[in-house]
């Protein structure tokens, strides 16, 4: 180790290494996730630095070789557990799992988490060369009992390499594949994975799945940090700026042209950069092509590889026939709260999108009932923001202000039509109020615990 070296974070496994004198002992802050350091302490045997670890239930042990020029090696969780480890825990003793959801929303940290379960877990990532041999030609050992197999959709015909692995494999292997891309794009060459599989969405951190697992962060901190871990967890702003730089870079210029051979990369960064001062207004196809000069089909193109991708997604106004729903013009929103260019207001109805677009995503996986986000809107103009929708039924509407504690007017005219009980989730609010089924609330309270 060399000593001007204080500190360092190992990404994969979102742990924090910090320098100092004396054996690190279990403190309340990181005793949870103690067991989840052993990936990133393998790392640093690898790379020659000695660690050593205090178990309070077991003899303190040296794990490695003992140096008396370097100092110990103090762990800092700069990550957190998923509310979904336990689901994905229980359907892999009765299916292979897929696990979607956007880049570096801690899909692989997860899925090494989970790993720790098991007695001879191999993970497998199709974008190392070595890890890519060893995946075509099936060489994980035969008593390997969870196998996972990250980013494998890129790979040619990888829905019958993973049949063919699923229908043959021993009774003691579970399967696990994670990949940056919606499952509605793997259904595209065919089903040849049906009824082999349960799918998962893992998404940014929302208020909900913070106060379940026990993180506290003011309503600002997801307007201005959004929910992706690293940026999330940073110890300050600037850190998460830096992320999110390098992260937009990273989805225009890897995984966009990775997903498909775009010719006008230039347009599309373009859309990217414009959909963001955009999110809450009805997107209108023509109007964008003719800003960046392509035709209004490329644009809904463009749109729908942003969407495969978990970069943004649209939700449409509510019309009892789907069809009609979806030629009418949608609003879009942003998987990272962080990337919005507006004022608060803008930011915290993205904030309350993404978090309604999780839990409908989270019940959906866990029992099957198909859910839907979408808007209420008429001819004259009258809007609500949000309408949740179970098994295409009318559940709850919910209006988003930044400040205003009078209850809406378009909340009480949909009301007394439609007789939707409905909430006003308010960002700056002291009094919470309620007439009838209709209900102001305050919208960090409402968020950590929503009821629908």
């Amino acid at each position: 180790m060399q000593e001007d070296i204080n500190s360092f974070c190992f990404a994969n496994s979102g742990i924090e290494f910090t320098k100092r004198n004396g054996l690190i002992t279990h403190q309340p802050e990181i005793k949870r996730f103690a067991k989840h350091a052993a990936a990133a302490i393998l790392a640093l045997r690898v790379a020659g630095f000695p660690v050593y670890y205090a178990n309070p239930h077991r003899p303190k042990r040296n794990l490695f070789r003992f140096s008396l020029d370097y100092s110990a090696i103090c762990i800092r969780m700069v990550s957190m557990e998923r509310q979904i480890k336990s689901r994905i825990i229980s359907d892999l003793k009765k299916k292979m799992v897929l696990l979607s959801g956007p880049r570096q929303v801690g899909k692989s940290f997860l899925a090494k988490m989970i790993m720790e379960e098991f007695n001879k877990p191999r993970y497998l990532n199709w974008d190392n060369t070595k890890d890519r041999k060893v995946i075509m030609g099936e060489g994980w050992s035969t008593n390997t009992d969870l196998l996972v197999l990250d980013e494998i959709h890129k790979m040619a015909s990888w829905k019958n390499f993973l049949k063919g692995i699923y229908d043959t494999k021993p009774a003691s292997l579970s399967i696990l594949v994670t990949g940056s891309a919606r499952l509605e794009t793997f259904r595209r060459s065919g089903d040849s994975l049906a009824g082999r599989y349960f799918h998962h969405r893992l998404f940014p951190v929302t208020p909900s799945e913070a106060k379940n697992v026990d993180v506290e962060k003011p309503l600002n901190h997801y307007l201005d940090r959004g929910g992706f871990p690293e940026p999330f967890l940073a110890e300050n702003g600037d850190e998460a700026g830096r992320w999110r730089r390098q992260y937009i870079d990273g989805l225009i210029r890897e995984d966009i042209l990775n997903f498909e051979n775009i010719t006008q990369l230039k347009a599309m960064n373009l859309l990217v950069e414009m959909l963001r001062e955009r999110v809450t207004s009805p997107i209108r196809y023509q109007s964008l092509s003719e800003d960046l000069d392509v035709s209004p089909n490329t644009v809904k193109h463009y749109l729908e590889i942003l969407e495969a991708l978990y970069i943004v997604f649209r939700i449409y106004p509510y019309h009892h026939s789907i069809t009609r729903s979806l030629k009418k013009q949608p609003k879009l929103y942003f998987f990272d709260t962080g990337l919005i260019k507006g004022d608060p207001g803008v930011k915290l109805e993205n904030c309350v999108a993404l978090s309604l677009y999780r839990e409908n995503c989270l019940k959906e996986d866990q029992d099957g009932k198909k859910r839907e986000l979408g808007y209420l809107k008429t001819k004259e103009g009258r809007e609500v923001d949000f309408l949740l929708l179970e098994e295409q039924v009318p559940r709850l509407m919910i209006e988003v202000k930044a400040s205003q504690s009078s209850l809406s007017d378009n909340l009480k005219y949909f009301h007394e039509k439609y007789d939707i009980p409905g909430v006003q989730l308010v960002g700056d609010l002291r009094l919470e109020n309620e007439t009838g089924s209709l209900k102001v609330l305050k919208a960090m309270e409402w968020l950590s615990h929503p009821v629908f």
